[in-house]
């Protein structure tokens, strides 16, 4: 059976909440429903790294609810449901006869204007239904949306340490559902854009070091973490390869990042009296995050049509 999908949806309607009842129960997703936005909120907390899609009403407070979501930098891939599906049920949508102008509406595709991100998905009521179909179209754009966007003329170092996380975050979501596409639809790739003005060497020489003493930062606790039981590891290793990536960090660089904090260790070791063969251990680190970031690059190439 093709992989289950947990959806997450926030609607204020009695009715529609009914008809998601109808659509979403089965084996075929997990569903996460939340009625009120302090519990749509608890519920991404919660959920966030394993939500495939969201589906929303547009009663008139969504922009707030996906604004707030931008801020913690949490994309996701959406169904929007236009604020008319709240008199709508499941059963109507399916047997009532709707006048020409509404049958002709298939717009489903995400607005010039989008509400959250470019990827997004709109349905009118009518096709309600077809919701199944529209969850696996809004994860399909998502998988293939840019990290791209604009940064202000002047920015500070933690606004470009916030942007490099929020981007790390989208791509994690872009891998994670990428590969549950290839079970489900046969999906074939993605195509990875990056931000040149948050590449390592167009930073000013302050947020480059500032870059560069977090990513060692990181390296030292994937170092000092790799032979343990720790389960979240590969989370670390994810995440500092995410990071690399979108700030350009060459493979090289990553490599005298690895020998400064061997050296460290070295001398660390000699003044407590220890062997230093140890430390050849910690190849294997490298390696292992060397062919991560390698996949990485080799997967931004984009496809010959």
């Amino acid at each position: 059976m093709p992989p289950q999908l947990t959806v997450c949806t926030f609607v204020n309607s009695e009715p529609l909440a009914q008809s998601l009842s109808q659509i979403l129960s089965g084996d075929r997703y997990i569903w996460l429903a939340a009625c009120s936005e302090s519990d749509f909120f608890d519920v991404i907390e919660q959920h966030k790294h394993q939500i495939d899609c969201l589906v929303l009403e547009d009663d008139g407070s969504l922009k707030n609810v996906t604004h707030r979501l931008s801020e913690q930098g949490t994309l996701l891939p959406v169904v929007i449901l236009p604020q008319e599906s709240k008199v709508i049920s499941f059963h109507a949508t399916t047997n009532q006869s709707l006048p020409p102008a509404q049958k002709n509406n298939n717009s489903s595709s995400a607005q010039t204007n989008p509400l959250f991100h470019a990827a997004e998905v709109r349905l009118h009521f009518s096709q309600l239904p077809e919701l199944s179909g529209f969850i696996d179209k809004a994860i399909a754009q998502f998988v293939t949306l840019s990290p791209v966007s604009s940064l202000p003329d002047l920015f500070t170092t933690d606004e470009i340490a916030t942007e490099l996380s929020h981007r790390s975050f989208l791509l994690q979501q872009q891998r994670r559902l990428s590969e549950k596409l290839k079970e489900r639809l046969g999906y074939l790739g993605v195509y990875y854009k990056r931000n040149p003005q948050l590449f390592l060497r167009h930073l000013p020489p302050s947020e480059r070091q500032k870059i560069l003493e977090n990513l060692k930062s990181e390296y030292r606790q994937i170092v000092l973490k790799y032979f343990s039981q720790d389960n979240t590891l590969n989370q670390r290793i994810d995440n500092f390869v995410d990071k690399s990536f979108f700030a350009d960090i060459s493979v090289s660089r990553i490599v005298e990042i690895h020998m400064e904090l061997m050296e460290e260790f070295s001398k660390q070791l000699k003044l407590e009296g220890r062997s230093e063969d140890i430390l050849l251990d910690y190849r294997l680190t490298l390696i292992d995050v060397i062919a991560h970031l390698g996949e990485m690059y080799r997967r931004s190439i984009p496809r010959e049509s």
